[in-house]
Formats: structure tokens, C-alpha cells, sequence
């Protein structure tokens, strides 16, 4: 495999557990605020940040590679509202696409057709990783002001993985 292409795929996974930390922060905002359809709704994306990462990793160790996981850094823990979160969220979304489209790109430069397929996979859930941020941060801004009916959305987020 190119060293370089290699490099980013190992940074991949560091920005896909960064990711999981991420959301895992955000869950226990949540918890604290006693949003637990929100906090259970983070988790889930935690697990799935992290199932990310392991996709690169077995895909690195299929290919003969070892994988080199690098420190995550600290991530953010204070939030002034459920609408802050999620404009965070949104916000990191976004930032991940933009790697998976330039590993992306890197791959086609170096006709790695093997990880060009494979991120063919994360550039289709990128798509859907933003779009459900999306609609969740547009309810919440919805409803602001609306304590009652951020409680009935907490119940909603509950339902995630029914």
C-alpha cells in the first residue's frame, strides 16, 4: 500500500475514535440534563463512530497493514443547550466528510482501487450522518423555548435502534 495513502488511513481511525469520544462526551451532557433519549440517541452514535473505525482497521490489517492508533485528544464537554450539540454535531459531520472524500481522492491518485471502494462505503453514510443531524438539529430549533416539547422529542430520540 502507498506510504502516504497508509498514513491517512491510520489518521482516519484516530479522527473515527475521536469521533466516538465525541459523542460519548455529548451523551453524558445529556445524561447530566436528564435527556436520556438524547444521551441514549449519542451512545448509539459512539458505538457507531467506533464500528467506523474498527471498518478501517480490519480493512487495513486485511490488506497486510498494522494498524498504528495515534492519541486522541480531549473532546469538548460543556454545552449551553440540546441546539448547541447538535450544531456541534452537524459541524463534525462535516469535517468528517471532508477527510473521507480526500482519502477518497488520495486513493484514486494512487490507484488504490481496493480503499477506493471501501471508502465508497463511509462517502454513502457521510450522506446520512449529516442529513439525520441535520433534522435533528431543525426539531430542535423548532421547539426552543418549548420545555415540554423537548421532553416529548427525548422520548423520540429514545426510540433509535428499535
Amino acid at each position: 500500500m502507498d506510504k502516504e495513502l497508509y498514513k491517512e488511513l491510520n489518521e482516519q481511525i484516530r479522527k473515527e475514535l475521536y469521533s466516538a469520544y465525541l459523542y460519548l462526551s455529548m451523551a453524558s451532557y445529556f445524561d447530566s440534563i436528564n435527556l436520556e433519549g438524547f444521551a441514549h440517541w449519542m451512545k448509539l452514535q459512539a458505538k457507531e463512530e467506533f464500528g467506523h473505525a474498527m471498518k478501517i482497521y480490519d480493512f487495513l490489517n486485511d490488506k497486510g497493514e498494522r494498524v498504528i492508533l495515534e492519541s486522541i485528544e480531549k473532546p469538548i464537554s460543556e454545552f449551553s443547550s440540546p441546539i448547541e450539540v447538535f450544531e456541534k454535531t452537524l459541524e463534525h459531520e462535516k469535517k468528517v466528510t471532508k477527510s473521507i472524500e480526500n482519502l477518497f481522492k488520495l486513493a484514486k491518485e494512487k490507484k488504490d482501487y481496493a480503499t477506493e471502494i471501501m471508502l465508497q462505503w463511509f462517502i454513502s453514510e457521510q450522506v446520512e450522518e449529516e442529513k439525520q443531524a441535520s433534522i435533528i438539529l431543525e426539531k430542535l430549533k423548532k421547539i426552543e423555548d418549548k420545555d415540554y416539547l423537548l421532553f416529548y422529542f427525548d422520548k423520540e430520540m429514545a426510540k433509535r435502534g428499535e
